[in-house]
């Protein structure tokens, strides 16, 4: 399907080119024509140039240079018909199309070769992009998953921002994080927390012990790789949280992270509150230092998780995007209607741009007699990546 969508492309752009070729020859002759009509001292030969400029706006080397050939031969051909093709005016005003027209086929060489090597470029970056920012699955134990990625920088997937998720015994573990920064300077480290959420989350029976290997690893990448000049200042929020089997209950810790919101059928919203520990990387937290807060979480309630670059989205006047108000709306839509709302809503408050990283995760939890077809076994997904396992 996609080579079909990609020849159908080639042969649009093919036959748009050269439906505009017809009118750099119209220019050609319009000139030539109306150079005969005008009195003789007036001279619209230089205005040949004009065709192969504009014909370089859309086509290639090869048909600029076509069109550059007529030029040349429609000037050649004014000079014949007054009967002064070999005087020194003349010939130098074909010496000097045929040299601007030369100039110009070179340009578009050069420009198309720069083309090819960004385009090379791009698809390398696309697809390391794609290979890192992998969709979370489905379906995992008695949850339905929708995850959605919106990244700031222009020919961008990825940045700052992270999430993952992961199938353990008796239930399931999500992160999501933002990394102070945002674009292509702050995946260092969202990939290093999402490597040791993948280690850590099937080593720590509870999350305050997650937590808290989380903020070691954090403290120790930082120490060795943060600029001198911003010690203190690199660090990221997270928001971890565990859905049991057996339970209609989440577990979170909130490591500086906003809370998530529940959205319950009828419309129904509720914002938990949360005792939210300080940001990964700021050192000196161990277990202890991290509260689980416990709430119901019943078949048919929805779990939206967010990072900050949703809520702090500004519309025109300045206004922040009211992601509370507009997710009660959709309340009773499935995960991805939801996070399609939401995306569809959010770039018309911003305008069609955001000036930070964004990334939303929606959990739906199935009734207790549904079986998904990734229970039983463990399974590991990230926004950097996704492994599956038969067992620890």
């Amino acid at each position: 399907m996609e080579v079909r969508h990609g020849v159908a492309d080639v042969r649009r752009l093919w036959q748009s080119s050269h439906t505009l070729l017809v009118i750099p020859i119209v220019l050609i002759v319009v000139i030539t024509v109306v150079d005969q009509l005008v009195p003789a001292d007036i001279h619209l030969g230089p205005l040949l140039v004009t065709a192969p400029a504009f014909t370089a706006s859309f086509a290639g080397p090869r048909l600029t240079g076509l069109i550059g050939l007529m030029a040349v031969a429609a000037q050649a051909y004014i000079g014949w018909h007054f009967g002064v093709l070999f005087q020194r005016n003349v010939l130098v005003q074909i010496l000097a199309l045929a040299v601007l027209s030369a100039l110009i086929v070179f340009f578009c060489v050069v420009r198309e070769r720069r083309a090819r090597q960004l385009d090379q470029v791009r698809a390398v970056a696309q697809a390391a992009q794609h290979g890192l920012l992998w969709p979370l699955p489905e379906r995992m134990g008695r949850l339905r998953i929708a995850c959605l990625y919106l990244a700031a920088e222009d020919e961008a997937q990825i940045g700052g921002d992270l999430y993952a998720a992961t199938r353990i015994v008796g239930g399931v573990r999500v992160m999501i994080g933002d990394v102070r920064g945002k674009g292509l300077s702050a995946i260092g480290e969202a990939a290093l927390l999402l490597g040791a959420f993948r280690e850590a989350a099937h080593r720590h029976t509870t999350l305050p012990a997650l937590s808290a290997a989380l903020e070691q690893s954090a403290t120790r990448y930082l120490a060795d790789f943060e600029p001198a000049d911003e010690v203190g200042e690199r660090f990221a929020t997270a928001l971890l949280l565990e859905v049991p089997d057996g339970d209609h209950t989440a577990r979170i810790v909130s490591c500086g992270h906003p809370p998530p919101l529940l959205l319950s059928p009828g419309d129904a919203l509720t914002v938990p509150s949360l005792h939210p520990a300080p940001p990964l990387g700021i050192g000196g937290t161990g277990p202890e230092g991290y509260t689980i807060d416990v709430i119901p979480f019943e078949p048919g309630d929805t779990l939206l998780l967010y990072t900050d670059g949703v809520i702090e989205a500004r519309d025109a006047d300045g206004g922040f995007y009211p992601l509370e108000t507009r997710a009660a709306r959709w309340s009773d839509a499935g995960p991805e209607s939801l996070l399609h709302h939401i995306q569809r809503d959010l770039f018309a408050h911003t305008g069609g741009h955001l000036e930070d990283d964004a990334a939303l995760i929606v959990l739906r939890r199935e009734p207790d007699d549904h079986r998904g077809r990734h229970h039983g076994r463990l399974i590991h997904a990230s926004g950097f990546g996704h492994n599956s396992a038969t067992g620890r």
